[in-house]
């Protein structure tokens, strides 16, 4: 991001909004200086971060009586900003979820009856927030969704575009390998040019959760449970440089020695490439 906003020249004939639009980036993040949360903002936003994995219908009224209840001095309005940071919403169904947000293009959920039975038919992506000693990180991954197996992953310290294309991108070359479908939430991420346009380009048809279905991409959101409480919540890792060498090793046991009982006890990277060695389409790139 950092690197984009550098490229935006006002002194440019075209406009500072269309050189931000072609970078993916907004135009008031190009004046934004951002400030480090407080110590006790960062406590909470952990404890945010633990109590909506183990309650994700909890609303911004619970998670603030379950903190109160705990001891910690908050409201509400507190509560909610933190969830905002984090990009953490409560699970549950809001009106008119088909209406596009504005600005944006939505794409239909293309999940619905399908039958997902081998690789890169299904690839998935999200971000999740990551809790460090001093701070905290985005990370987002893209999984293969019948084999559980993780293709690419990114972190940043802000949620932005470009992390998410590189995750992509990664993904595309690390089996050398294109998907029917790209499922994603509706998050701006997702739903910005940049992305949609790196997804398009190769080949791929874009799906796109109903606002608040946890259920819809339900295969990364597992993954998030596991990466959070078998790794990140145990090890409290200090700065990013710490967290990408404990996710490396985390993300490459989980793909090469962790067994799912859902696959037959076989490992996620073991079954997906061997069912794209075995029959699996050729790249069409």
């Amino acid at each position: 991001m950092t690197e984009r906003r550098g490229l935006v020249d006002t002194a440019e004939r075209m406009s500072v909004r269309n050189q931000c639009e072609l970078l993916g980036i907004s135009r008031s993040g190009l004046y934004h200086q951002c400030q480090p949360e407080t110590p006790e903002n960062l406590r909470i936003m952990r404890r945010l971060d633990e109590l909506h994995l183990s309650h994700p219908v909890y609303g911004s009224r619970r998670l603030t009586w379950l903190l109160e209840r705990e001891g910690l001095r908050v409201n509400r309005k507190r509560v909610m900003r933190l969830l905002q940071i984090m990009g953490i919403e409560a699970i549950y169904p809001k009106a008119r979820t088909s209406e596009s947000g504005s600005g944006h293009r939505i794409y239909p959920y293309l999940l619905k009856g399908l039958e997902i039975s081998g690789p890169d038919q299904v690839w998935c992506a999200d971000i999740t927030y990551i809790p460090l000693q001093t701070g905290f990180m985005y990370l987002v991954a893209v999984m293969d969704w019948w084999s559980r197996h993780v293709l690419a992953w990114e972190i940043s310290n802000t949620m932005d575009t470009e992390f998410c294309v590189r995750a992509w991108e990664r993904a595309l070359a690390a089996g050398n390998r294109v998907p029917d479908i790209s499922n994603t939430d509706q998050g701006a991420q997702f739903t910005s040019d940049v992305f949609l346009d790196a997804v398009e380009t190769a080949g791929t048809q874009v799906s796109m959760d109903g606002r608040g279905r946890w259920m819809d991409n339900r295969m990364i959101e597992r993954l998030w449970r596991s990466v959070k409480y078998e790794d990140i919540y145990l090890r409290d890792y200090a700065d990013g440089t710490e967290l990408g060498r404990g996710l490396s090793r985390w993300f490459k046991e989980y793909g090469e020695l962790r067994p799912h009982q859902s696959l037959g006890n076989a490992c996620p990277a073991e079954l997906y490439r061997d069912a794209a060695a075995h029959g699996a389409r050729p790249n069409r790139r």
